[in-house]
């Protein structure tokens, strides 16, 4: 990497800033580690695509009130030499700029940052604290922060060490050693740093391995393997938080599309994870509450209860409210609608409902579903006592919501999924509703067509989520609408006619409809569908669902 370095003149000028700042406070500087491989460091990310994200609009420019020093990369390492403004650094996009712009939104007090990042580095050997080998990275971490906290002392700035943020794992599910020890490393690991840091109590965010890569599919034992280190590490830990991020999005590639990091928006999105994560732990963050008052359906009535469910699409990846309200005629659906009862679990049960809202808006990153476009057009003028509900992973593949599930026992979400429907059912009947699954609507994996493997066994799954959900919930004719957006086109998974495949599973299903002539407008990237694209499948399925009722 060629890297430029910061001018001498800024750093000085953020010196002087920041003695004004400590001056006019008696709080301390609150300072953040950042630290781990490629997916830390912000690879494959691109400061110009930060405009293509509106929640993350301005984060390419400086945050002149937050300090940041960093260390980046391994053979041609990019530095700080001191202390400059929090910024993208060398057009590369990381968590810690929507971090800090939400700590310094949510909390008040200046912070600063520490990173310290190289891509394709082990636990086991880089990061090791006891014999740290390869690119030594825990003698760098400890330089690296030792010397920023000694610049900070220098200027008589009062600082306080907040949080670890650490993201790494991948590379050493590469080396057997690594992998079967990585929550015992780990653990020594957070041990050694709070020991020679001087910081007992200090907390660590572990992130999680992403599975909506291509390594969550084609190396799913050793990821698994990995996360279950990750997770023994973290519950034995008193100081120690685990972070889900396999709901966050994942650079689109060439070719079949599936790549190995988060790209541009997950890095962003990994940032806001992390922030949330500590200001719950400072008792500074809870999700809005939403409540669903007067009940909107007559006493006695039965309810028509509608089920979406399904990976990164269903769930709205990359549909924005705030290009939603540039859309025309799409400004209202981001209205609440009190009229509809709605529950939901994202990203596995990431993020879900206590009980019963009204439909709205409540992705993870100022996002939304196709639901809100679907009930403008099923619903109507709300004469009609319909409630939604809706499940979705956009980090699974279609094995995960077999029975069966896969090796990675942890990502089987089958279980979830048929307690997440009855959970609606009974709470339903308890209010003295009649209840009647009108249909279940089912956005088949966008991933599992670009592997091969799991493009082939698609099919296999999906009959066995059908057959199995149909039979646990007591319901062998319960209607299921499959919509499929048009599969990745490429010679290494083309030859696999998966749309066929699908449409003879329907065929021989007289209570399940396959949708794939869904008419989107022109999309940047395969696999995952915009605002526009997100609308449009709404209302596919609402045609959809309207022909299935007058059958």
């Amino acid at each position: 990497m060629n890297f430029k370095r910061v001018s001498l003149s800024l750093t000085c000028s953020l010196l002087l800033s920041s003695l004004t700042i400590a001056m006019e406070t008696s709080e301390p500087i609150r300072v953040f580690i950042f630290a781990g491989q490629s997916n830390m460091v912000g690879s494959d990310s691109k400061v110009d695509d930060i405009r293509r994200f509106p929640p993350f609009i301005e984060l390419e420019k400086p945050q002149a009130n937050v300090k940041f020093s960093y260390c980046i990369g391994r053979e041609n390492k990019l530095r700080s030499d001191g202390w400059v403004h929090l910024q993208p650094v060398n057009n590369v996009v990381g968590p810690e700029l929507s971090f800090a712009r939400a700590i310094s939104e949510a909390s008040e007090g200046p912070i600063a940052i520490i990173k310290c990042a190289a891509g394709g580095t082990h636990l086991g050997g880089d990061w090791n604290p006891d014999e740290p080998s390869g690119f030594e990275m825990y003698p760098l971490l400890l330089e690296e922060v030792t010397q920023a906290l000694a610049a900070l002392d220098r200027e008589n700035l009062p600082w306080r060490l907040e949080g670890f943020m650490w993201h790494q794992g991948e590379n050493d599910m590469f080396n057997e050693d690594y992998m079967n020890n990585y929550g015992e490393n780990l653990s020594r690991f957070m041990e050694c740093v709070r020991r020679d840091l001087k910081a007992p109590k200090l907390p660590f965010f572990v992130g999680e391995l992403c599975t909506k890569t291509i390594w969550g599919m084609d190396l799913r034992p050793r990821m698994y393997a990995i996360s279950v280190g990750q997770k023994e590490a973290v519950a034995r830990d008193d100081h120690a938080t685990y972070i889900p991020t396999s709901h966050v999005g994942v650079e689109i590639g060439g070719g079949v599309g599936l790549h190995y990091h988060y790209g541009t928006l997950g890095q962003l999105e990994h940032g806001i994870n992390y922030a949330q994560a500590y200001l719950r732990s400072i008792q500074r963050y809870a999700p809005p509450q939403r409540t669903l008052s007067p009940w909107p359906y007559p006493k006695g009535s039965t309810i028509q209860l509608v089920v979406l469910a399904g990976h990164r699409n269903m769930e709205g990846e990359r549909a924005f409210t705030q290009q939603a309200k540039e859309t025309p005629g799409a400004a209202t659906l981001l209205q609440d609608r009190p009229d509809i009862a709605y529950r939901y679990a994202l990203g596995g049960g990431v993020r879900k409902s206590n009980s019963w809202e009204p439909l709205g808006t409540v992705g993870f990153y100022d996002t939304f579903g196709p639901e809100l476009s679907f009930a403008r057009d099923a619903v109507g003028d709300g004469q009609r006592h319909l409630a939604i509900v809706k499940f979705t992973h956009s980090g699974s593949q279609m094995i995960d919501w077999t029975p069966e599930g896969s090796v990675a026992k942890s990502r089987n979400l089958y279980p979830a999924w048929i307690d997440f429907i009855q959970t609606a059912i009974s709470d339903l009947e308890k209010r003295g509703h009649g209840v009647e699954i009108a249909a279940i609507l089912y956005h088949v994996g966008e991933n599992d067509m670009s592997f091969g493997p799991f493009r082939k066994s698609a099919p296999k799954h999906l009959r066995n989520l059908v057959e199995s959900t149909r039979k646990d919930l007591g319901l062998p004719d319960l209607r299921w609408i499959v919509s499929q957006q048009t599969p990745t086109q490429d010679e290494r998974v083309s030859e696999i006619d998966v749309v066929a495949d699908i449409a003879e599973i329907a065929e021989d299903d007289r209570y399940m409809m396959h949708v794939t002539h869904l008419e989107l407008p022109p999309q940047e990237k395969q696999l995952v569908i915009n605002t526009a694209g997100i609308i449009r499948l709404g209302e596919v399925l609402a045609e959809a669902f309207q022909e299935s009722q007058s059958r």
